[in-house]
Order: structure tokens, then C-alpha cells, then sequence
């Protein structure tokens, strides 16, 4: 499933940068939540607090290429790259914009959770028609 990358700009903070004067590898994280969470409020229209059926965060990996230093132009990159039955799979990667190089890459597998029942449950149909949707804008 190949869908198009979801563009979001990233702002560095001075409390992201160590003492070495790059962006701390924990940071990377915080932005990689940013993408995800446009591309779930967004393309899924997830709701937490009225909608039964959410996905949360399973397993989340990332390959640290090189350093984000404070001041780059940093553009956080979504999409979905697999679909499974209970679980789909976010892939991100931060690029930098100056060198339009890729700094950083993450996999992150979401499943989807009865908040009622406290279980896994299968992806809703809403969630599969976004994925064809976006799929389709890739294909266009």
C-alpha cells in the first residue's frame, strides 16, 4: 500500500537540543506524535472521547541517520504502509528541508482497541475506506 506522504512542519524547541547541540534522540519521538496525530485526526477522523473503537501505539522503532542541530527546517513525513486486520502500520521520517535529506525513519504499529471492551478489534470500515482514499490520491 503505497500512500502519499503527509507533510508536517516541524518547530525545534531550545529545550529539545543537549549539550552537544543537537536535537535529543527522546524529541524525535514527540515530533514523530505530531505526524501521527494529524494524520489521525485528520485522515481518520479518529475521536478519543466519543468513538469506542481507537488505535493505540503497539511497537514504535526509529533509525537515527543524522543529527536535527537547533534551527534546521525540519518536515515530519506520515503515512500508512501496511494494513492488517486488528492493526495498521505508520511509517514517518523527518526530513530535513535546507539538504532534503532524510535525518530520521520510524515504523510504528497502531492497533485498534475497544475502549468499552478493553480488547483488540478489527480496523473499522471508516478507517479502511481513509486508507483506499489516500491510496487512491497516491495512484492519481
Amino acid at each position: 500500500m503505497a500512500q502519499p506522504w503527509r507533510r508536517l512542519p516541524i518547530q525545534i524547541r531550545f529545550n529539545d537540543v543537549d549539550r552537544l547541540g543537537h536535537v535529543n534522540n527522546n524529541s524525535y519521538f514527540s515530533y514523530y506524535d505530531l505526524g501521527k496525530e494529524e494524520y489521525l485526526n485528520n485522515i481518520l477522523k479518529v475521536d478519543y472521547h466519543t468513538q469506542d473503537v481507537a488505535p493505540v501505539i503497539a511497537n514504535i522503532n526509529a533509525d537515527f541517520i543524522e543529527p536535527i542541530f537547533y534551527g534546521d527546517e525540519i518536515v515530519v513525513e506520515t503515512r500508512v504502509c501496511h494494513v492488517g486486520q486488528k492493526s495498521f502500520t505508520l511509517e514517518q521520517q523527518a526530513v530535513n528541508e535546507r539538504t532534503g535529506r532524510t535525518v530520521c525513519r520510524c515504523k510504528t504499529v497502531m492497533v485498534c482497541i475497544s475502549m468499552s471492551q478493553q480488547c483488540s478489534v478489527e480496523i473499522p470500515a471508516t478507517y479502511r475506506a481513509a486508507f483506499l482514499a489516500e491510496q487512491a490520491q497516491a495512484n492519481d
